[in-house]
């Protein structure tokens, strides 16, 4: 499908391919990545392609200059913005936000903040430039606003009239930087996605999987790989826990969900308290120093991970080298280049990859999802 800014906009770099063009070649891209497996035995599953008009979760710009806002995506190799109305990736609850949120920016950037020097008024600042980020939750629109400039007053107010006058907005917060914990302005309703059937509220500005879609292809595919096997479970670098709400669903599993981020922990555990979910036991650890070591291991049947783009290195190294290993090693990997150095690893450590999964939710990117199977 043409979009109006596609050959600016830095979004969908291979948007002037047809999709079945696109499509091929992915998956051509991803197999040459893979040729540097140490294994040629394992099956090439069937692609999942998420296509326009899914993606629940976007970062957008925003830059305010000579009374014109510009609130877009940035160009190509570029810091200035493209300008939108609309995106043919996002989904249609996002879009309709979009004209909304340009006006709410606009008023706010308008806000003049006096600059003073012992009690006497030197000048004015304003909100210049920042972040939007947007997530659609199954009950609307979770907005977390990221600018340099602190708020004042006259901002809480805005934000405050606004978010009462637009229904389809639940949450509105705002922070400083992204790694810094966001302070909620207005709150209607706790945003939550399903997980498993689960209704699990999210922390402002956390992460999930870009789509609904594709985050339902990963969970299919790795309950598909755990199949009739069950028993313990390790969930690592488990998030606000995308796996281990549907592998708890059969009581005969144990789950243990691993992570180092706090904010995201916590919400899951009181997720877990509040559904009274008994079979998972949720574990701060940082595990790029602190992988689980030879006896930890040892206790689980099934280890899950889907760690950053980085990969799992120091974790897999730990594997591959215990006495004890488990059975089924699961792998949801975002980065095809740090999957073959683990998967080397674990090949090398005497596992066999069974098969591997092309997950596209990231359409006309570079960006792969993977999803792969390996057994003792």
């Amino acid at each position: 499908m043409d979009c109006p800014y596609q050959e600016h906009c830095g979004g969908c770099l291979f948007r002037t391919m047809t999709f079945e063009e696109y499509r091929q070649a992915k998956i051509e891209r991803v197999k040459k990545i893979l040729s540097g497996l140490q294994s040629r035995d394992y099956r090439f599953g069937e692609p999942f392609f998420m296509g326009d008009g899914h993606r629940r979760r976007a970062s957008l710009n925003f830059k305010y200059q000579k009374g014109k806002l510009r609130f877009g995506f940035n160009q190509k190799q570029s810091n200035e913005i493209v300008n939108l109305d609309k995106c043919l990736l996002l989904s249609d609850v996002l879009n309709e936000s979009i004209t909304s949120i340009r006006e709410l920016l606009t008023e706010l950037c308008q806000v003049k903040i006096p600059l003073r020097k012992k009690n006497k008024i030197i000048g004015s600042q304003s909100i210049q430039s920042g972040d939007i980020w947007l997530t659609e939750a199954e009950n609307g629109v979770d907005v977390v606003l990221e600018t340099e400039t602190e708020l004042v007053l006259e901002h809480r107010l805005i934000i405050s009239e606004y978010g009462q006058s637009h229904n389809n907005i639940i949450r509105i917060s705002y922070r400083r930087k992204t790694a810094e914990h966001a302070e909620t302005i207005l709150e209607k309703a706790k945003p939550y996605v399903l997980m498993g059937g689960i209704e699990v509220f999210i922390p402002a500005g956390t992460f999930l999987q870009a789509g609904k879609a594709s985050e339902k292809a990963m969970i299919n595919q790795v309950m598909k790989y755990v199949g009739e096997t069950q028993g313990k479970i390790a969930d690592l670098f488990c998030g606000v826990g995308t796996f281990s709400y549907p592998l708890s669903t059969n009581k005969n599993n144990q789950i243990t969900a691993i992570d180092s981020a706090e904010s995201l922990l916590e919400g899951f555990q009181q997720s877990v308290n509040r559904n009274m979910i008994s079979n998972i036991k949720i574990k701060n650890k940082n595990l790029f120093k602190y992988p689980l070591d030879e006896k930890e291991l040892s206790e689980f049947d099934i280890i899950v991970f889907d760690p950053p783009r980085a990969g799992a290195e120091a974790q897999v190294t730990k594997i591959a080298s215990a006495p004890k290993k488990p059975s089924k090693l699961i792998s949801i990997s975002c980065n095809p280049h740090s999957f073959v150095r683990d998967a080397n690893i674990l090949i090398n450590g005497g596992y066999t990859l069974q098969e591997i999964v092309l997950i596209d939710q990231f359409t006309y990117s570079n960006h792969s999802e993977l999803v792969a199977l390996f057994t003792k």
